[in-house]
């Protein structure tokens, strides 16, 4: 016997609705229904209420007609082709509310239809019911309005953290509002977005209001005349459609885009990092879901472009936020397409030799200008009337130098290497010491050096006398130590006895200039 599979409708519906974290995708899906019902304006007011978020969505589109509102609450019944939404998803993110209200007229007829707290009852495991009233209205007043009440936003999600220019850049990103199909169609139709938020959540202004269009930044093909002239240079690349074959057919891509530097991409809205949404962006319906930056030779730095490639037969995940069939031809041929058209872009003469060129320029021109600024600090830094003092290794090793100009035994540096344990191996009258090279003598053992290592420890000074006299006190590597600084030696008993010469430079100069040498005791 043959026996179809079931399937746990409240299941399904609770896994669908729970797998939209964002509650902004309700703005997201509702701006898509909006221009889908052929609406020219649409206005979404979000209000904070004490049980949770009230949205409510009014456009002036043609209104949904019985089986529309069906669509509407049923799942995997949507009356939408091959856009986003043709699997009846979306809507499903308004089941985590309490109350669902849906006003919408059409051809005469307006439809009211309500459900209550299907979130609650999802959760008990309950199927949730809504009812339709039907009222005769006049055939002009059209349009739908949706209010939903408590919405469950979610961990992670405080109306009061949405701001206007939160709301404005995720439209811009994420959905209808930031499409680019204007530029592949010149009769696409223009819808005007609204969005009111609760002066308790952002009193900055009264309204955001926008488009369903995505701009770029204005060409300017120039270099400036600035200290950094490319950075608000821009080209855009005309709207271009590309056929391409697969295993299942052909499709074609639409692609459209833009090069320009940091100004220029600075005039785009931003939704998460700014420095990594650039590139080039997978969309469906224009609307943005994926990046594809392999798609860029690798001599290529993503940042100077932004393309968005809509190609229509792409498949999206449940929730809309990524690609599903990647393992197909479709999507594999489409990547070949876009690595062949973005080679040719960046082989336009104007990238490689206007703008790179004038970057590069630039970026030589401030490096040098920075170690210009480096070197006048260092030259002001310098006055002859005080003390040299070494801040460096380096530096000792240097005034170590100028200390044989008159001192009664020449020591000379005959090799160093910096990162070596024992870096430095002097000649004292002609016989090579190892050496180890500190500013401060206390350095030494504040890094927990052995004490046999090197012949002789060569410093600027010798730090704290104190911490040495502790060290005297208390051993060193698990022998006794005896830092005679009269004679300049630390003395180690461990098993056998080693004599460290102590070479401070600071006193070898300050003895060829006649000064009284630095107190031992």
């Amino acid at each position: 016997m043959k026996q179809h599979p079931e399937v746990n409708e409240v299941q399904e519906f609770l896994e669908i609705a729970s797998d939209f974290e964002d509650p902004l995708e309700i703005i997201r899906e509702s701006l898509s229904n909006a221009y889908d019902a052929g609406a020219t304006e649409v206005l979404i007011t979000i209000r904070n209420t004490a049980s949770g978020s009230d949205i409510i969505i009014e456009d002036d589109g043609h209104g949904m007609s019985r089986d529309d509102l069906k669509s509407f609450f049923d799942l995997g019944n949507s009356r939408k082709t091959d856009s986003i939404g043709h699997k009846g998803h979306g809507t499903k993110i308004f089941y985590k509310s309490d109350r669902i209200v849906v006003d919408t007229a059409h051809d005469g007829t307006n439809y009211h239809a309500v459900m209550d707290r299907p979130w609650e009852k999802l959760n008990n495991k309950t199927l949730p019911e809504y009812e339709v009233t039907e009222m005769e209205t006049r055939p002009d007043n059209t349009g739908t309005r949706i209010q939903i009440s408590g919405f469950r936003s979610g961990e992670g999600f405080d109306p009061a953290s949405l701001t206007y220019d939160k709301v404005h850049h995720y439209l811009k990103w994420k959905t209808i509002a930031g499409s680019t199909a204007h530029y592949f169609d010149s009769d696409q139709r223009e819808m005007d977005v609204v969005v009111d938020l609760d002066q308790e959540i952002d009193d900055s202004r009264d309204e955001l209001a926008t488009t369903n269009q995505l701009t770029f930044p204005s060409e300017q093909l120039e270099p400036d005349t600035g200290e950094f002239p490319a950075t608000r240079m821009c080209k855009h690349y005309p709207p271009r459609e590309i056929e391409f074959e697969h295993d299942s057919g052909t499709s074609t891509v639409e692609i459209v885009g833009m090069i320009g530097g940091k100004e220029a991409r600075n005039e785009l809205p931003t939704y998460g990092r700014h420095s990594v949404q650039f590139g080039v962006w997978l969309a469906k319906d224009h609307i943005k879901v994926e990046q594809v930056n392999e798609v860029l030779t690798h001599d290529n730095e993503f940042i100077h472009f932004f393309f968005i490639a809509n190609c229509q037969d792409l498949e999206l995940s449940a929730n809309r936020g990524k690609v599903r069939n990647k393992a197909s031809s479709l999507y594999k041929e489409l990547k070949r397409e876009l690595k062949h058209y973005m080679t040719k872009i960046a082989e336009d003469p104007w990238f490689k030799e206007d703008y790179l060129e004038t970057r590069k320029r630039a970026q030589l021109r401030r490096r040098a200008q920075s170690q210009t600024t480096s070197l006048e600090d260092r030259l002001d830094a310098i006055n002859p009337a005080e003390p040299f003092t070494p801040t460096n290794r380096t530096e000792v090793l240097l005034a170590l130098e100028r200390s044989n100009t008159h001192a009664d035994t020449e020591i000379t540096v005959e090799e160093y290497k910096a990162d070596h344990e024992v870096p430095a191996i002097l000649l004292e009258d002609g016989d090579p010491r190892t050496s180890h090279v500190y500013v401060e003598l206390t350095t030494h053992f504040e890094n927990d050096y052995p004490l046999g290592s090197a012949d002789t420890i060569l410093c600027w000074d010798y730090g704290d006398i104190d911490v040495l006299r502790e060290y005297e006190r208390h051993g060193y590597h698990g022998g006794d130590v005896e830092i005679d600084l009269q004679d300049d030696r630390i003395v180690y008993h461990h098993k056998d006895r080693h004599t460290v010469d102590i070479i401070t430079v600071c006193d070898r100069i300050a003895a060829q200039e006649h000064q009284p040498l630095t107190s031992l005791d």
